[in-house]
Order: structure tokens, then sequence, then C-alpha cells
């Protein structure tokens, strides 16, 4: 943050008075100008400190308004040095354009009518009346970045960077390398913490020097985010370590010994898996009563490419037999699941009956454990170890209760069991460690 107030903070503490004086102070010229200038707006957050850094570095929860500061940070070199050549690093050149450049917070949606740059996409690049220019940039392809000189560059989201074959620490390292240009060339990074191998790298003193740090949470811009937005949030991701992260802006170290890591789970993410599932099964944990344990229910699938995919998770809290036996059936139906695997060391047969009179037609394997629940996850990590399995989304209170599983036994997760990734083992088992079984053809 900014050791003096920031603009906005200085009007807070004018009267009415005062401030009715200072605008009618301005001439038609100046009040164009104030209303243009993002430094009047802004919450110090977004503003670059006054220190002398080389990388400024914005790591903070999503709404944050990290895009914004980037692109505002853009727009002000260009406006100010016509001879300036600035690097725009995305995870991708779609991401590149669709959010740095013609986003609703991005560089084009920032600049004054009078003073906005051309954007060639053909040429990935921007220019600016002054001359100053902004080339678009793939942080995939890192030897695009082995040659082209810079004064300054901004980076988006530099923690989602490609990581196969090292390809983020190479592009940042190739950028470094071109950043030649002018008397004081200077980088902004926006992104959401992870602890991947080129955030730790940036943050640790012995491998970096020259870095400014911004910090902050998705409350800090509540002023510009609907109302609705923050309480969604909050009841879905409050309490869990990637509402910690993703909102609370915190850098989540993993546990020592887990089987399952962020950055495993992070590698492994596909929004939209590209692999019809052929087979899908329902995995059940249930609960030993209905006064503090969940009842984990999750939905994985397998499709003709041998790779598992986790799907859904239903799983529901302090429910009653009837109410989570309905939640398993909802969730089969929905799926078109062809089978419900449930656990039956609490309960025995009483388990299946109750899945049965919630629905009458499912196909129920019960299941007993033989082994601890870590015991048997153990074969599941190393499916994700492999590559072998896909999450189509992201699942917070599954992904912290895969994240508290310790190798050689152990729990250090939320809640006293970690109901829901004891399903997502039992669905995955069945799909890919237990008998092969043909797959179908399924209609949707």
């Amino acid at each position: 943050m900014n050791g003096k107030l920031s603009r906005p903070g200085v009007w807070a503490r004018l009267t009415p008075l005062e401030r009715e004086a200072f605008v009618r102070g301005l001439t038609q010229e100046e009040r164009d100008a104030f209303v243009t200038d993002f430094r009047n707006y802004a919450h110090d957050g977004q503003l670059p400190l006054d220190d002398e850094w080389h990388v400024w570095l914005i790591m903070a929860g999503r709404g944050f308004g990290k895009t914004r500061a980037g692109a505002e940070w853009v727009r002000f070199v260009a406006e100010v040095l016509p001879d300036a050549r600035i690097a725009l690093v995305g995870a991708s050149l779609g991401e590149a354009r669709a959010v740095m450049v013609e986003g609703e917070s991005g560089i084009l949606a920032c600049c004054p009518v009078e003073s906005a740059p051309t954007f060639e996409p053909s040429l990935r690049r921007l220019s600016w009346p002054n001359g100053a220019q902004a080339s678009l940039y793939s942080a995939a392809e890192p030897e695009s970045l082995r040659g082209p000189q810079h004064s300054h560059a901004w980076c988006d989201e530099v923690a989602k960077w490609p990581r196969s074959h090292e390809r983020a620490t190479r592009a940042w390292d190739n950028l470094a390398m071109g950043l030649r240009l002018g008397s004081d060339p200077r980088v902004v990074a926006t992104t959401t913490p992870r602890a991947v191998p080129l955030i730790r790298r940036l943050l640790n003193p012995a491998q970096f020097a020259g870095l400014a740090l911004t910090r902050g949470t998705t409350r800090d811009n509540a002023k510009n985010l609907p109302a609705k937005f923050l309480a969604a949030m909050e009841t879905q991701y409050a309490g869990t370590t990637l509402g910690r992260q993703e909102l609370g802006g915190e850098l989540l170290e993993d546990i020592e010994g887990a089987l399952w890591t962020r950055d495993l789970l992070e590698a492994c993410r596909e929004e939209a898996p590209n692999d019809p599932p052929l087979r899908v099964v329902v995995g059940v944990d249930p609960p030993a009563s209905d006064r503090g344990d969940a009842c984990g229910i999750v939905v994985c699938g397998l499709g003709t490419s041998g790779i598992g995919q986790v799907l859904a998770d239903c799983s529901v809290e302090q429910a009653s037999p009837e109410t989570w036996a309905r939640a398993v059936a909802e969730a089969a139906r929905s799926w078109q699941a062809d089978r419900v695997v449930a656990e039956a060391n609490q309960g025995g047969q009483m388990v299946a009956s109750v899945l049965r009179a919630a629905d009458i037609s499912l196909s129920v394997r019960l299941v007993h454990a033989s082994r601890g629940k870590v015991a048997r996850a153990e074969p599941v990590a190393a499916l994700y170890e492999a590559g072998r399995v896909r999450h189509a989304g992201m699942f917070a209170k599954l992904e912290d209760q895969l994240c508290g599983l310790l190798a050689g036994g152990g729990y250090e997760g939320p809640g006293r069991s970690p109901d829901r990734a004891d399903a997502l083992v039992w669905a995955l088992s069945e799909l890919m460690l237990g008998k092969k079984a043909r797959p179908r053809v399924r209609l949707f």
C-alpha cells in the first residue's frame, strides 16, 4: 500500500462544502480529465507503491481489481512515454486479447476515446496516437518472447501460466532478458495466489530482488462488486481453504505429506471435458449419524480415453437417511448414472434399503471397507499423479478434504472426516481400479 492517502482517501476526508468548492474551481477540461483519471477512483491496492521497484506483483483475491490496475498502469505508461514498448503476456493469446485488451476492465475500456490506442488483432499490437506500442504474447509459447525488446510489461494471471516443460518460468526468463529498452524497465504482474514454482521464485528474496508486493482480498473492492456476488461467494466458499485463496488472497502452502497438493489439482482441472463419459458412477460415503458428518456424494465418469472425470459433488450436510438417500437418487438421475457405490460399514443392508426406497430403480453396489480411508485413497492419488483424472470444474470442499489426507495415515483437513474424499475414492475405484466393464453408448 502507499504510505500516504490516495485521492479517494483525501476526498473522503473533505467536508461537503470543501468538495463543492473544489468542483467549482475546476475548468471544463479539468473536469473531463478528472472523470477519466483512474487515480481519483482507485483503492490503494490498485496504485503503484512509491518505492523503487523492478517488478510490482499484485497477488490478491478474485474481484480485487487486479486487471483494472494492470490495464490502467499500461495506459499511464503509454500516455507518458511515447517511446514505450510494452509486452502484454497472458496464459494464452486468447486470454491476453479477451481479458487484457478487450475485456470489461481491459486496456481499450480504460482509455478515453481521444487517446485510445488502435488495436490490430492480426499483428497482436496496440498503437497509441503518440507512438507508444504494446504487443501481445502467450506464456504457452516462451520462444515468442526470445528476441523482442521491451521497456515495460504487464503479465496477467502468472500463477496459471502453463507449467508443463517449465513453460511459465521460461516465458518469464525470456521476457526478463528482453527488458532492455529505456532507462527504467518495469513489470507489473497480476495474479490470484497459487503456490506454483514461478510465484515461489518471485517471493524468494534469495532468488529475486526488486519486488514490490501488494496483497488484498475480494472485499477490498466491494464498492465495485454486486452485493449478490459477494453474498454468493461467502455462502459457497466461506470457511474453505479455497475461499481463503481465491477470495482472501492467501498463498496456501500444502500440508507436508499430503496425498494431493493444490498444484496437482490445478493441473488436472478441465472446465469442459471433451471426452463424454460412457460410464457414470455415484460414490456414497453414508454418515454414521445425522448430527455431524456429511454424506459424501460424488459423481465420476469414464470416457473412451480412459481418463476419469470428477463431474459433481452433491454431498449434503447433517441429513437424515431419507434426505441423503433422495440426494443420491437425484444425483444418479441427473447424471444418468450406471451404478451407485455405497460404503456399507455403517448400517449394512440398511444403506441399500434406504437408497432403494428413494428410487427402486437404482443399481446399488455395497462395498465394505477393509482398510482405512487413507489406504484406500493412495491408489486413487496415484491415478492423479499419472494424469489419469480430470476435475470438470472447481469443487472447493471436496478438494480441501483431498489435500488433508496424509500418506501413511492421518487426516488434517476440514471437518472430522473426509466424507466427500471417501465418496470420490469409491467412485473412481469402481470406474478405474475394479473389474473392467464394457462401455456402452449413452444418450444425453
